[in-house]
């Protein structure tokens, strides 16, 4: 089967607007996306990363520098200030060279972010 771009979503949450506890949750997000769905690093052809405005603390893709994602084209930018938006939230994009079907893929919404999408958590709200 011939590889395609398809992309793989996933959400988290934070306590604090802490720089550490932001790169930790970002680890155990990308961890847990790299796990269910077996991506090796060598097949993302890039990961966008977005935050609320209030998380300024720390860049989430610098978590996924600290994975060894060396090679992995990275971009971080701000979600729009929403009332209603969830808090303390960090998003993640990334794209992923695959063979597998967008039905085969697992997007993964940790801690508070499994409001996002109850749809398709695996979690309670």
């Amino acid at each position: 089967m011939v590889n395609i771009l398809r992309g793989v979503r996933g959400a988290t949450t934070v306590i604090n607007n802490d720089r550490q506890e932001i790169s930790v949750r970002v680890i155990e997000l990308l961890n847990e996306i790299v796990k269910e769905n077996g991506l090796e690093k060598e097949d993302i052809a890039a990961a966008i990363f977005s935050s609320t405005p209030d998380l300024n603390a720390g860049f989430p893709a610098v978590g996924a520098r600290m994975l060894g994602w060396n090679e992995v084209p990275l971009f971080g930018t701000q979600e729009v200030e929403c009332p209603d938006a969830l808090p303390r939230c960090i998003r993640v994009l990334i794209l992923w060279n695959t063979d597998r079907n967008q039905n085969q893929i697992k997007h993964i919404y940790l801690h508070h972010a499994v409001a996002l999408r109850q749809d398709i958590a695996d979690q309670p709200v």
